[in-house]
């Protein structure tokens, strides 16, 4: 549906002329995204980089590329945020027009701004509608007159025990990062100064307002489109509920059980607040719909997003647009079609691939991916209007995933004939995928597209809400696919795998099987340790060229380096084995093993071990790199249990290091913005007596850089 607002001044945005060379303010997954459609459109692309990454995928598919200058003192984030530094890039690359992306400085007004006035084009809304939505409290006021319904903000300082629970949130936040949930009046001051500590650095505002606290909602957002001719589009909507610390995780469209009449009202709510601001190009009007017992309450107003979203691909699979295209139609004063938007079709869903670990609090996974193939992709970064799965990714097989930047590795969408046609294709794709070298969401997302209230949202949609994702649900879809008796034949197939490739090395007579035995003897026995930390001993023998396992049940069909086959209680199953050296000579490396019954990593425990240094038993290691953003203690001083030491982050998320135990600091040897090694000490305690130890580390809300953008893109 559209309808009209009174006409833009071309002059906010930039000339109306056409583009014939286009910079991407950004890079990884979106910046290859944009480029792709450049190239469908004939436009030169033009990449940005920062130092050491000069062969990043982004940079090889444009056709020109720009290094970014690191301000002194800042680290490969800084380089994508500097306006005049971008605006530089793409004048001497001879660009005329510039795409922000997502995240970085695609929500600041001073960046569009700064590139209007350097006489190129904006691609996006103008630097005024910008600035309105970018304050949420600003935002809230301009919905409210503009007659869209609105949940109250408070000053926290107003927060009275009617009001709880409430959320803690940042005035120019995003991404989750200032956020923090308060159900005791007596716990508010502290967690608003948290939260504005935490905004003023992630977004150099530490202004915070609390709202009521919706303990399950539903998060639909709309999709809009806007010309400089005052037509206004809402392109259908997306449900985003099911998030991890306030970021989404699975977003789909349409949004599944959402009566008619909701739908509608909030199509309507969203034209209305662009009209309003005389918003241009593509924007997202972000609503959360209370969930209750009798179903949906009404939906209330959150943010306007006035950018691109992540997750835009499940849009322009249900409708065939291409929103990048249609971007930069609008910037160069293209109308949009008089008969309107065109209605969706089928169903979509996409899932964000981050490294990370939901076992372990989310904490972000890095190291190089020895492997990264979704095999069952039909196309990559544009629109797929037939059943298939689409994959969207910033990284490939060999590179190496880093803590500067947000975990998200790639997005794979499905589209359906339907709903349930668009999950089995997802869950599927995500299980087949072979994910080596970094550890992952994958399997959370798999058992989430499995789960029964996920499959039933159309017709219970109560079902399904931003607590998915939370107490003992989070622990059983946390689970691995790959259960006990599973990891069991993984670990035998990966060792009568690297018998067969010892084989191939051996300086024995052609002919003579592998691990050959003339006479019965004692079995081989290896022994390997999930990724999970279960230790698994395998014990088989080889008489004559035949495997003979000890487990019961199992029989050996065939074995070779890469494929080993097992009959398994009469059912014939094979598993693909992949193995990665260790990346020093003294460590053992890794194994993966791929099979229909599902992922399994395992490391294989050396049978000589090299002598252990020993550690002091107070010190804190550093869980993963990053930077130590706050010191919160000092040496000498004596802490309790769970007292904050330190803050660190690591991929656009912050961490804090508790104190395991009461004791006393004896040792601080990192300082406040130093950047830390995996392993490297951040603190030693001396513990009382009667404390238990080992160190604690919490991830909190998701940060992000300073502009208020949902995440940055790996």
């Amino acid at each position: 549906m559209s309808h009209t607002h009174p006409t833009t001044d071309p002059a906010r945005v930039g000339p109306l002329r056409p583009v014939t060379a286009l910079l991407v303010a950004n890079r990884g997954e979106i910046a290859r995204r944009i480029i792709r459609t450049c190239r469908t459109l004939g436009l030169t692309s033009v990449a940005v980089h920062a130092p050491g990454e000069e062969n990043a995928a982004h940079v090889r598919e444009a056709d020109a590329a720009v290094a970014l200058p690191v301000p002194e003192g800042g680290g490969p984030v800084d380089a994508y945020l500097d306006p005049e530094a971008l605006v530089e890039a793409a004048r001497i690359a001879g660009a005329d027009a510039i795409h922000p992306g997502y995240g970085f400085l695609s929500e600041n007004a001073g960046f569009a701004r700064a590139v209007v006035e350097a006489g190129l084009t904006w691609v996006g809304p103008s630097a005024e509608a910008v600035e309105q939505m970018g304050s949420k409290t600003l935002a809230k006021k301009v919905a409210r007159d503009a007659g869209v319904p609105v949940a109250d903000a408070l000053d926290p300082a107003e927060v009275r025990t009617e009001h709880l629970p409430v959320l803690v949130k940042a005035v120019s936040g995003g991404g989750g990062r200032g956020m923090r949930v308060v159900r005791d009046l007596a716990d508010l001051p502290a967690e608003a100064e948290a939260a504005r500590t935490e905004a003023a650095s992630a977004f150099g505002d530490p202004t915070v307002f609390c709202e009521p606290y919706v303990e399950r909602g539903r998060h639909v957002e709309v999709q809009v489109l806007a010309d400089l001719h005052g037509t206004v589009w809402a392109v259908g909507e997306r449900d985003c509920s099911v998030q991890r610390r306030h970021q989404k995780v699975l977003e789909e469209a349409p949004a599944p059980g959402l009566p008619e009449a909701v739908r509608e009202r909030l199509h309507r709510a969203a034209r209305d607040l662009a009209a309003a601001i005389g918003y241009t190009g593509a924007g997202t009007a972000e609503f959360l719909v209370p969930v209750t017992d009798d179903g949906l309450g009404e939906p209330v107003f959150l943010e306007m997003n006035t950018r691109l979203q992540v997750e835009h691909p499940v849009t322009e699979c249900v409708t065939g647009l291409d929103l990048v295209e249609w971007q930069l139609r609008v910037a160069e004063g293209e109308p949009l079609p008089p008969e309107g938007p065109p209605a969706p079709r089928g169903h979509a869903i996409e899932a964000r691939l981050y490294a990370e670990d939901p076992r372990e609090d989310w904490r972000p996974r890095t190291g190089v991916l020895h492997a990264f193939e979704v095999s069952a992709t039909d196309t990559s970064f544009t629109p797929l209007t037939e059943p298939g799965v689409r994959l969207d990714h910033g990284v490939e097989t060999g590179d190496e995933v880093g803590v500067d930047f947000d975990p998200m590795l790639a997005k794979v969408i499905a589209v359906g004939r339907d709903r349930r046609d668009a999950l089995r294709r997802l869950s599927a794709a995500l299980a087949g995928a072979r994910l080596h070298g970094v550890g992952t969401n994958r399997d959370l997302l798999v058992r989430s597209l499995r789960h029964p209230l996920m499959a039933g949202a159309e017709t219970r949609p109560e079902g399904l809400h931003t607590g998915f994702l939370t107490g003992d649900r989070l622990t059983e879809l946390a689970l691995p696919l790959a259960d006990p008796a599973t990891e069991d034949l993984a670990a035998l197939a990966a060792s009568l795998a690297s018998i067969e490739a010892a084989r191939s090395t051996a300086t024995v007579p052609a002919g003579v099987p592998a691990a050959w035995r003339n006479v019965p003897s004692a079995p081989h026995t290896r022994r390997h340790t999930t990724s999970g930390g279960r230790e698994v001993t395998t014990k088989f023998r080889s008489v004559r060229g035949a495997h003979l396992p000890e487990q019961e049940g199992v029989r050996v069909l065939s074995a070779g380096a890469e494929q080993v086959v097992l009959e398994v209680r009469g059912v014939r199953r094979a598993f693909e084995i992949h193995r990665v050296p260790g990346e020093r000579p003294d460590t053992t490396g890794s194994v993966y093993v791929e099979s229909p019954l599902g992922p399994v990593a395992l490391v294989p425990v050396d049978p000589l071990p090299s002598p252990e240094s020993k550690v002091d038993p107070g010190a804190l290691p550093a869980p993963m790199p990053g930077t130590v953003t706050t010191v919160d203690v000092e040496v000498g001083e004596h802490v309790s249990e769970g007292r904050i030491l330190l803050r660190m982050e690591a991929m656009k998320m912050e961490h804090r290091v508790t104190a395991p135990a009461a004791g006393i600091v004896r040792e601080l040897p990192v300082a406040s913005g130093e950047r830390v090694g995996a392993g490297a000490p951040l603190a030693v305690l001396d513990y009382d007596e009667d404390s238990d130890t080992g160190p604690t580390i919490e991830p909190t809300a998701d940060p992000a850089t300073p502009t208020g953008e949902e995440g940055t893109n790996p």
